[in-house]
């Protein structure tokens, strides 16, 4: 298989992006992320993605029996790894959530605590993403250290884009770490032709905005999501989008340090 990702790769300065004009998607290259949460967890689409040819990029739960085999399986066969940061949602269940989470009855010292052993639970992860999370998001505390390790440990942010009131683009812009936001959620309706019409949202936006970032996922919905993902590739092609690891989409000058993965 043709490899995506390097171990070694260049790690780049917060850009904050706006909406790019129409008129300047047509100049530049166009390139859209798949990012697919809960690897580690559940089994539906994972081999589907990590055996497959589409350079999406694997998030991974920390503390799960499957953690660490995934990550690892998504790196030697050149898929990007993130840290997928289980955080507390205003509604659903705890056990949602898996060993360990961020939640805000916890003191900034705990979430240090935990952010840091989630990053060593997962290997390889060179950026990290929310899981659900909508009201720890809205913690500026919280959410403060969560960036401050990311910004220490070389990681990006992709905030998953659960909350409205979210504090994480205001703190990583602060504290200079490099964040994007999700666009498109693809399978919040269990169901592969569902999958295929985000994608072509997706596409959408990517053509406006010159990039885009959509979120899937694996286990429950998982298979549903690689059919339509993979159906949605010659679209894709037609329109001259390119699928890449979602730390391509950074933009800004490169740090004087090539970014190793832990």
């Amino acid at each position: 298989m043709k490899k995506f990702a390097k171990l070694i790769i260049p790690f780049l300065f917060f850009s904050f992006h706006g909406s790019a004009s129409a008129e300047n998607s047509h100049t530049k290259e166009l390139m859209a992320a798949i990012i697919i949460d809960d690897f580690g967890g559940g089994t539906g689409g994972v081999r589907d993605f990590l055996d497959g040819d589409i350079p999406i990029t694997a998030a991974v739960m920390p503390f799960t029996e499957n953690s660490k085999e995934h990550a690892e399986w998504a790196h030697k066969n050149g898929f990007e790894v993130m840290l997928h940061l289980p955080m507390e949602p205003k509604r659903g269940k705890r056990s949602w959530l898996g060993p360990k989470p961020i939640t805000v009855d916890l003191s900034p010292k705990e979430v240090r605590q935990r952010v840091e052993e989630a990053i060593k639970s997962v290997p390889y992860a060179i950026g990290l993403n929310n899981h659900m999370g909508s009201l720890a998001v809205e913690d500026e505390e919280i959410v403060r250290v969560i960036v401050e390790v990311a910004k220490e440990r070389n990681l990006f942010i992709i905030d998953s884009g659960t909350s409205p009131g979210t504090k994480f683009p205001e703190i990583a812009k602060e504290l200079g770490v490099p964040l994007l936001k999700r666009d498109v959620f693809l399978d919040d309706i269990s169901s592969s032709s569902y999958v295929r019409k985000q994608m072509a949202r997706l596409a959408r936006v990517t053509e406006f905005n010159g990039k885009g970032i959509a979120i899937g996922h694996v286990g429950v919905t998982g298979k549903v999501c690689s059919v339509g993902v993979f159906e949605s590739m010659a679209e894709f092609k037609e329109r001259n989008i390119k699928i890449v690891p979602v730390s391509k989409l950074f933009s800004g000058k490169l740090t004087k340090k090539n970014f190793v993965p832990f």
